[in-house]
């Protein structure tokens, strides 16, 4: 079998349709339905379209992180040997890309592979990759059908290893943990996000300008900080990091999502994460601790203070409505408590939030945002109504449903269309 004779390029993703198509090719048909399934199911996932073979090999390429790729996504083409063990691994891809299907109706006596040859999705989008990347897969499938030889194949790869980095690092742009596995942490894509930019946050101009300014400078890779988004419920702070993350996606901006139960596995988190060729984002959302909690000290540690440095492509942002995130009581502010050194427990404490180094405060809009909040996102859903009854029915709205935000603006407005949609 050829894919015993790759050198960079094994145990990758879907192999048994690569098995099940090599015993095809090889006269034994006992696979032949298995192979059709496997590269329908490939293109139902993944809207795949045009030919299907060609995408499942321009799959397998995409995500393949070994020595090579991960050494293009960091600087493009690179020299040394590597590269001979590449061609070697492309020229054995060219055999697959030249193989034409309607050859195996021919020698199995079907129309079935003639079908996956010009497939049309039923979809027309993906389940597991935004339209962009699906797309760039495509093209990546015609670009190397059409390579002349081993040389333009290799820099047609290398040109998507640099453009789009490799594996789900490379292709996906939020992440969250699964540690279902014992023993083992995993870092698994987010394939469905939040389509939310900056522009669609009405307000809080200073707040999104500080994010961005830090976040800009991450990465450039100049000084920054941990960051806080505190405040009130509903002002935007958890919509305001998905609007970074989309903002900065193409510039090699990663997020993963961690739960404060997850915290003990930041360790192994950063340890994934900290040789990639990208920049990441550790995001907490609603982040806040109780007095018996005492997970932030574990956090502590991660975030500064242990003896193993934060990588330098990691940074953490949280959401809380808590000012100093640990719950802080009256007792904290009298002495002759039971506690001989109250004021060393109090900084206990209150030190996890120090330790963001940035900190941005999102409160309640005053009446008048408020309502240029509701104005705008009326606007951006076509609401055509008057100005005088729109502000009225959004006062009424806000009084009974937890008072002026944006979050209360946008459930107004959802709320109205339905009404109108009557």
């Amino acid at each position: 079998m050829i894919q015993n004779q790759l050198i960079l390029y094994r145990n990758f993703e879907n192999a048994a349709i690569l098995d099940a198509m090599e015993e095809l090719l090889g006269g034994n048909g006992a696979r032949l339905y298995e192979a059709l399934n496997g590269l329908t199911e490939l293109a139902a996932l993944h809207g795949f379209e045009g030919n299907i073979w060609h995408a499942y090999l321009a799959h397998i390429l995409a995500n393949h992180e070994n020595a090579f790729s991960t050494a293009c996504e960091v600087c493009g083409q690179v020299d040394g040997s590597i590269n001979a063990l590449a061609l070697h691994d492309f020229r054995l891809f060219r055999q697959w890309f030249r193989m034409d299907l309607s050859d195996l109706d021919r020698q199995y006596g079907t129309e079935l592979f003639s079908v996956l040859k010009d497939y049309r999705s039923a979809r027309g989008y993906s389940k597991a990759y935004n339209q962009r990347v699906r797309k760039r897969i495509l093209t990546l499938a015609s670009e190397l059908s059409q390579a002349e030889n081993d040389e333009e194949f290799l820099a047609a790869v290398t040109d998507f290893y640099q453009h789009f980095g490799v594996g789900k690092f490379g292709l996906h742009k939020a992440f969250r943990l699964d540690d279902s596995a014992q023993g083992e942490v995993r870092i698994i894509p987010i394939t469905r996000t939040e389509h939310v930019s900056l522009s669609d946050l009405v307000g809080y101009e200073s707040q999104k300008q500080k994010l961005i300014d830090n976040t800009e400078a991450f990465l450039k890779g100049l000084p920054a900080n941990n960051v806080l988004l505190y405040g009130d419920a509903g002002t935007g702070k958890s919509s305001s990091i998905k609007a970074i993350m989309n903002t900065y996606y193409e510039q090699g901006l990663r997020l993963i999502e961690v739960y404060k139960y997850q915290m003990h596995d930041l360790l192994p988190v950063l340890n994934q994460i900290k040789n990639r060729n990208y920049k990441f984002i550790i995001y907490m959302d609603d982040l806040s601790f109780e007095e018996f909690e005492t997970e932030y000290k574990y956090m502590k540690a991660i975030i500064e203070g242990g003896m193993e440095r934060r990588p330098e492509n990691v940074l953490i942002y949280a959401t809380s409505n808590r000012r100093h995130l640990v719950k802080e009581t009256f007792s904290d502010a009298r002495t002759g408590d039971d506690d001989l050194h109250q004021t060393d427990s109090v900084q206990e404490r209150l030190s996890l939030a120090a330790r963001f180094g940035v900190s941005i405060y999102y409160g309640k809009p005053p009446k008048k945002d408020f309502q240029e909040i509701v104005r705008t996102l009326a606007r951006r859903a076509g609401i055509d109504i008057p100005e005088e009854r729109l502000l009225l029915e959004a006062n009424k709205w806000e009084l009974s449903h937890g008072g002026m935000s944006g979050r209360t603006a946008a459930q107004f407005i959802a709320w109205l269309q339905g009404q109108l949609a009557k």
